[in-house]
């Protein structure tokens, strides 16, 4: 609570500044609300969105692991290693970013070096696995689920922190500042009435005593 300590200056210009200040705090206050419970729908959205990607990446990854099992079991290892020492096919990844609601997320494109899409199998076919090229199938088509996965899950934390973030400011302002800001207005305002009634009271005593010693008016 404020007291008199801690309020130094109870005058009218700082009981307006305060008023001013409140206003602004809780206009502040319902920007700040707003824009925490829609990072939150768009946090939810995302999370969907990561949780049905994870799904499909995990599946396709356990075939593209089972495959290469068989192979690997078909294949000696150093045939294996060879087969896939040296790849074919060239990759370049770029990062861009969108905003949303003031945070920066990423959004990754990559971009292989050739359309051909034999080009993801480093080795000739006569002397591999067919269950090989289910592998490296697999792991190629997996990879732009991958990709996206990782933009989804950065975007999540960035979001996360973004919200947690946002929700401390709202706290601060709804249960310190406004209430803060609300006493010491309450405070000042009841100190300048009582200033205010004190001065009244002064006045008519001094007109009183005048009125008294002019023409010797009594009560």
């Amino acid at each position: 609570m404020a007291t008199s300590s801690a309020i130094t200056n109870m005058t009218r210009m700082e009981l307006t500044r305060l008023k001013n200040r409140l206003k602004t705090a809780r206009r502040g206050h319902k920007l700040l609300k707003d824009k925490r419970d829609e990072l939150m729908k768009q946090f939810l959205d995302i999370v969907r969105i990561n949780r049905e990607l994870r799904m499909n990446v995990e599946e396709a990854l356990m075939q593209a692991h089972a495959s290469f099992t068989v192979a690997a079991a078909l294949m000696s290892p150093n045939m294996l290693e060879q087969a896939l020492l040296f790849p074919k096919q060239s990759l370049s990844l770029s990062v861009e970013y969108r905003n949303i609601m003031s945070v920066n997320v990423p959004v990754y494109e990559f971009k292989t070096g050739s359309e051909d899409p034999g080009e993801i199998y480093p080795y000739g076919f006569a002397m591999t696995s067919g269950e090989l090229d289910s592998a490296v199938s697999a792991l190629s088509c997996v990879f732009e689920d991958m990709l996206k996965l990782a933009e989804v899950e950065k975007t999540t934390q960035l979001l996360a922190e973004e919200i947690e973030k946002t929700r401390r400011r709202v706290s601060a302002l709804e249960y310190i500042m406004i209430p803060e800001m609300t006493e010491k207005i309450r405070y000042i305002a009841m100190k300048l009435e009582e200033n205010e009634r004190g001065n009244i009271t002064r006045l008519m005593k001094v007109k009183d005593m005048i009125l008294k010693e002019a023409h010797g008016y009594q009560d």
